[in-house]
């Protein structure tokens, strides 16, 4: 796969991301520069993004007056993703606006290669039943937005829109899970998302059974594969299920006590004063 590839399945994958968004209840808006991605039933980062800023410093103080007035509104705090290398006025210019880097990138990988599998001992992954969607929704959402996610979750399930399915994915080790994630298509792009592991089930191999289940289960063989990744330590166990990183973006976060507003912008230089025509000298 060389690098045109690479850019053609990456722009489709993140095309597959917003998407998901939008099927769950969300909707993304294309300005120049970026994608907002919004879900304003559901105010969390990872349905909230200002996704591929792609904008010259002569236009970045317009750019981000529009793009985060848009989300200050709806008081939602969005993550800002900027691919690497981040151009220097980029990070200059979110970091003037209070974002700051977050402890992990945001890593778009696509598949390379069907690789044996990798499926733990003693893990089954299945569909969830109807009476299921409480825990899956539960291993990416606190209670107070659970049940706006499963509602999605249901909807978009039993009702997909002609062109594009939604299978969610539960691991059980006996009868108790341990592990869930979601598998999207969209135009023909099949992508894994939210891939999670109860912490004390982690590093038994029970993501790697997910991942290998949807490939082997959901995805049609020959279709590509996008894995979204939000943690730099899971490239090195995607990599032995052939998926390799083709594009990191950083990403730029608010803190918890930042105010939803826009900086008052500073005059350009000291006032500056000139006697009206005609004054007498």
């Amino acid at each position: 796969m060389g690098a045109s590839d690479d850019a053609e399945g990456v722009d489709r994958a993140l095309a597959e991301e917003r998407a998901l968004v939008a099927s769950l209840g969300g909707y993304s808006l294309e300005i120049a520069g970026a994608s907002l991605v919004t879900h304003e039933r559901i105010p969390v980062p990872r349905f909230n993004f200002v996704q591929d800023v792609r904008v010259a410093a002569a236009r970045q103080s317009a750019f981000f007056e529009r793009a985060l007035d848009h989300y200050f509104q709806r008081s939602i705090r969005p993550t800002i993703r900027i691919g690497e290398p981040v151009p220097p006025h980029l990070d200059r210019g979110v970091s003037l606006l209070g974002f700051r880097r977050a402890p992990e990138p945001h890593l778009v990988l696509l598949a390379r290669s069907d690789r044996p599998g990798r499926w733990a001992p003693g893990v089954e992954v299945r569909e969830p039943r109807a009476d299921e969607f409480d825990t899956v929704a539960g291993f990416w959402m606190e209670a107070k937005d659970r049940a706006e996610l499963r509602r999605s979750l249901e909807v978009i399930w039993t009702h997909p829109n002609p062109d594009e399915r939604l299978t969610p994915l539960l691991a059980f080790r006996g009868d108790r899970p341990v592990g869930a994630a979601l598998v999207h298509a969209y135009s023909g792009v099949y992508a894994i998302h939210a891939v999670a592991t109860r912490p004390d089930a982690r590093g038994q191999g029970v993501a790697s059974s997910i991942v290998d289940a949807a490939r082997r289960e959901i995805v049609p063989s020959g279709r590509p594969v996008a894995i979204h990744a939000d943690a730099r330590r899971l490239v090195g166990r995607l990599g032995l299920l052939g998926f390799a990183v083709a594009r990191e973006f950083r990403v730029y976060e608010l803190p918890e006590d930042a105010e939803l507003s826009l900086p008052r912008p500073r005059p350009a230089g000291p006032p500056r004063w000139r006697p009206p025509r005609g004054a007498p000298g």
